[in-house]
């Protein structure tokens, strides 16, 4: 057989995940993180790491800009360069009757930490507006409850 360092070049060599069953409110226009993370060890400084997010998210507001952003402890990986973005998602709506909606938002990221010290993951969420409130797992109605995950796989490089 063969040992995890021995596997060929795309083969899984773990995988880790984490579930946010709870709730997150943010009020203050600033980025803070959501409670959804996941820590990995790579077994070799050549691997990998395939980040996989799935974020609930809602507001009260009509008018709103909310953004969501992977780190990788305390460094920002996988942001967009569109200009005025910082990070995976960038939600913009103005829409009424919001307080029932909810997005789904999903992301994948390979990432190389050329590391085999742990690395933990981890989504922030970022507020623009002022006013109102942006919710993770639920909406403004509370009507319903979602989970939020994040699943970490290390591929073998």
């Amino acid at each position: 057989g063969f040992t995890d360092a021995q596997m060929p070049a795309g083969s899984v060599l773990q995988v880790v995940s984490g579930v946010f069953t709870g709730t997150y409110t943010q009020t203050a226009v600033a980025y803070a993180d959501i409670g959804l993370s996941a820590a990995i060890t790579p077994i070799s400084t050549s691997s990998k790491i395939l980040v996989s997010i799935s974020t609930a998210v809602g507001t009260t507001v009509t008018g709103f800009n909310i953004r969501l952003r992977l780190m990788r402890g305390s460094t920002m990986i996988g942001a967009s360069t569109d200009i005025g973005s910082s990070g995976f998602s960038h939600i913009e709506a103005n829409i009424n009757g919001n307080q029932y909606n909810r997005f789904l938002e999903s992301f994948t990221f390979l990432d190389s930490p050329s590391s085999t010290s742990a690395q933990t993951y981890k989504v922030q969420v970022y507020k623009s507006n002022t006013s109102g409130t942006v919710y993770i797992n639920r909406g403004s109605e509370d009507q319903s409850r979602q989970h939020s995950t994040i699943t970490l796989m290390e591929i073998a490089g």
